[in-house]
């Protein structure tokens, strides 16, 4: 059986944070407000994941009202969300996902982002394709005071 989830995250631009997306290190300077490392990208596609497989969403499973998750590397939380995955029985097809910002440009990053994504899942790089959008400074990412993702997903039972 396979199953299809999306997911979507959205986080503040700031000083004084390193800005990870897609558990690269990207050269800006700012970062995003977060209780984890606030990556926005992997925050989607956990929220993808969790929600193909109806168990919830990184919320439920990471609440940013627990210390434990304080400055947490979403890239380690992506790998705990593929180990929820398998024990409830799924594997990962693919990943489409979009980063939404004006700035910085992405592309630079993406082969890097979608190994590191891959690697944390255990899947080939070819199964994760990250793109990168800007909204020609139209709202909140085009006028650079944050940056969103959208991720959709396809699981199959093991």
């Amino acid at each position: 059986m396979m199953r299809v989830g999306q997911g979507y995250d959205v986080h503040k631009l700031t000083e004084g944070r390193s800005l990870i997306i897609g558990g690269v290190k990207i050269d800006y300077e700012k970062g995003l407000e977060g209780h984890s490392d606030a990556d926005v990208l992997v925050h989607a596609i956990m929220d993808a994941l969790l929600g193909a497989a109806a168990l919830g969403d990184i919320g439920k499973l990471f609440p940013d009202n627990d210390d434990q998750y304080l400055g947490a590397d979403s890239i380690q939380l992506l790998q705990e969300v593929g180990n929820v995955l398998k024990e409830a029985g799924y594997t990962v097809g693919n990943i489409d996902s979009t980063i939404i910002a004006q700035a910085p440009k992405m592309r630079p990053y993406i082969d890097q982002m979608r190994e590191r994504i891959a690697k944390a899942l255990e899947i080939d790089s070819s199964m994760v394709s990250v793109k990168a959008t800007t909204e020609e400074g139209m709202g909140f990412t085009g006028r650079k005071e944050g940056i969103a993702a959208s991720a959709i997903c396809l699981i199959e039972t093991l």
